[in-house]
């Protein structure tokens, strides 16, 4: 009997290490933060937004997609990358639904209202980390008249169906070209643009949150892109838009992360 006091004592002080440890580990990979919500129970107010995409099912997205706070958009560098969400079911058991994740993509900017305090209602103030997550993407984690609940997050890779997407813009001599459907990382870092009638790869610019720029006149030549991530990862689309393309026009690439 000695002996199973012993093995039953053991396997306690296991169990207590191993939980101690894995709570240690879900702390260093998931932060905290709270989550909202948006747009209508059918996600439609949440189509175009500060990254500027436009049908968010067009563009790849659909309808997991959430605005980000000031402290996570970082002036639309983060726009197309992923997150995975997890109700805090320990803080909220009430409203949360234990056991259940999401992943959402980041199309939008939630705007600070400095209105409000913080911690009624300026859900969005910085330095707050805040999703404000399209409703169908909130209620699979939490259930609709809670209004906020507390999260955990972290950043995952995106996983996307078919190429990388372009949208061509702007007018002569401004090409303003939107970059969808990345997957990988899902954040772009830089992008870079060739004219077929060139040799040369010229390094857009962020024009604002996924549209870059070039001031080059391209009309008439075929294009091709190099587009980084945030990982430092790079791809290149040859040749993805034809010669003969017109402003507002999409095109959609062979190649993904």
């Amino acid at each position: 009997m000695e002996g199973l006091y012993v093995f039953t004592g053991f396997i306690l002080m296991f169990m207590c290490i191993f939980t101690t440890k894995f709570r240690v580990a879900l702390a260093d990979d998931w932060q905290q933060a709270h989550s909202t919500f948006y747009g209508g129970s059918d996600a439609s107010g949440t189509m175009g937004g500060a990254c500027g995409y436009g049908d968010l099912y067009t563009d790849g997205y659909g309808i997991k997609t959430a605005a980000l706070s000031t402290a996570l958009f970082k002036n639309g560098k983060a726009c197309g990358g992923c997150y995975q969400i997890v109700c805090d079911a320990e803080q909220d058991p009430e409203w949360c639904h234990k056991g259940t994740s999401i992943t959402i993509t980041a199309t939008n900017y939630c705007p600070p209202n400095y209105d409000l305090p913080s911690d009624n209602g300026g859900w969005c103030n910085p330095p707050r980390p805040h999703f404000d997550m399209s409703q169908p993407a909130f209620e699979k984690i939490a259930i609709y008249r809670a209004g906020i609940v507390p999260v955990h997050y972290r950043k995952v890779k995106c996983k996307s169906s078919g190429g990388i997407r372009f949208t061509i813009n702007g007018n002569d001599g401004f090409e303003l070209v939107l970059i969808s459907n990345v997957g990988g990382a899902g954040d772009i870092s830089q992008v870079w643009i060739k004219g077929s009638k060139s040799d040369e790869w010229e390094a857009m610019t962020r024009n604002w949150g996924v549209n870059w720029q070039s001031l080059k006149y391209l009309n008439g030549q075929g294009l091709s892109f190099k587009v980084q991530t945030s990982d430092g990862q790079t791809r290149t689309a040859n040749d993805v838009v034809s010669s003969n393309w017109q402003f507002g026009q999409s095109f959609s690439s062979d190649v993904q992360f």
